[in-house]
C-alpha cells in the first residue's frame, strides 16, 4: 500500500510539472478592419470610434482642451485599434493631467508620462495597440504627431 501512495505522488508530480512547463498557446483572434480609417477601442460590445482632438502648442507647452471625451468601463476595455496610414513609430499613450482652464473656461490637460504599449501590425494599415501593464481609471489619450484621441476609463 505504501508503494502505491509513493507511485501516486510521483505520478501527480510528473503531471503537475508537465502542465506547468508546457507552453500555452492562445487562439489567434482574427481582427476585422473597420469600414473607415480611424482610431477605435475594442470593448465587449464591439468597436467604438474615438473622436480626435487637436494638440495645441502654447509657449512650448503641449496640451489638449477637453472636448467631451468618450467614456468606457474598465472591465469592457480589450485593446485599441488604429486603421489608416499613420507613423506608428511616434505613437504614445499618455495619461492626461489637468493644468489650467483656457480663456473660455475649457479645461486644459497636459500629457503625463508615457504608458508602455505594444503595437502589432495586422496587415494593410491595421494596428492593434495594447498596454503592457494594467490600466487604471482615469483620463488617457493615444497621441500621434499633432492628433490625440482622448478617452476616460471609469
Amino acid at each position: 500500500m505504501h508503494i502505491y501512495c509513493r507511485l501516486g505522488r510521483i505520478l501527480m508530480g510528473v503531471v503537475v510539472a508537465f502542465l506547468l512547463l508546457s507552453p500555452l498557446y492562445a487562439k489567434e483572434v482574427k481582427i476585422q478592419a473597420p469600414k473607415e480609417f480611424g482610431t477605435y477601442i475594442k470593448t465587449a460590445a464591439g468597436l467604438k470610434r474615438l473622436i480626435p482632438n487637436v494638440v495645441f502648442d502654447e509657449q512650448g507647452m503641449l496640451f489638449i482642451e477637453s472636448n467631451n471625451p468618450a467614456r468606457f468601463p474598465l472591465k469592457d476595455l480589450e485593446y485599441f485599434l488604429i486603421y489608416g496610414p499613420r507613423n506608428m513609430e511616434v505613437l504614445t499613450m499618455n495619461p492626461l493631467l489637468f493644468v489650467q482652464a483656457s480663456a473660455l473656461g475649457k479645461p486644459r490637460f497636459i500629457f503625463g508620462k508615457n504608458v508602455d504599449i505594444t503595437v502589432q501590425d495586422r496587415g494593410n494599415n491595421l494596428h492593434v495597440i495594447k498596454p503592457k501593464g494594467l490600466l487604471g481609471r482615469g483620463y488617457y489619450c493615444l497621441w500621434i504627431e499633432d492628433t490625440a484621441w482622448d478617452f476616460v476609463i471609469e
